[in-house]
């Protein structure tokens, strides 16, 4: 793979877009009201695009071991989940605490296995369709 750096990058910010678009849904889906949502998907993208600059570093000191895009999005997962749980959102109290915002954050950690799920996909068929071109 050419450049794993650039490719790992727009894997970070479709990731950060995709899950700051899940989490404004989730709040839609929700029907909070503008207080209750507030500034989450604005603070989820910006988190995102934080940890899009650590997992672009690591990627930089580490270019051997990330020549995958499967592995440059398992590293941008572990460090959302990551930012996610320093940050206090916890996905299980919802089960002890009903609450909307307690809901709310475990939408946040269902949205992000999505998104990951979706970008496994994409990797997967990125390499089907490169497969089948170096056969022809």
């Amino acid at each position: 793979m050419k450049n794993i750096l650039l490719k790992s990058v727009i894997i970070f910010v479709v990731m950060s877009c995709l899950n700051a678009q899940l989490a404004h849904w989730s709040g839609r889906i929700l029907k909070l009201s503008a207080g209750q949502l507030g500034m989450l998907p604005t603070a989820v993208f910006f988190g995102s695009l934080i940890i899009t600059v650590i997992a672009s570093v690591t990627i930089v000191i580490f270019r051997r071991s990330y020549q995958s895009l499967w592995k440059s999005a398992v590293l941008f997962e572990i460090l959302y989940l990551l930012m996610l749980l320093l940050s206090g959102v916890h996905p299980f109290i919802y089960f002890i605490e009903a609450t909307n915002n307690h809901l709310i954050d475990l939408m946040l950690y269902i949205n992000s296995i999505i998104v990951f799920l979706l970008m496994c996909i994409v990797d997967l068929l990125y390499h089907k369709i490169l497969g089948s071109k170096i056969k022809n």
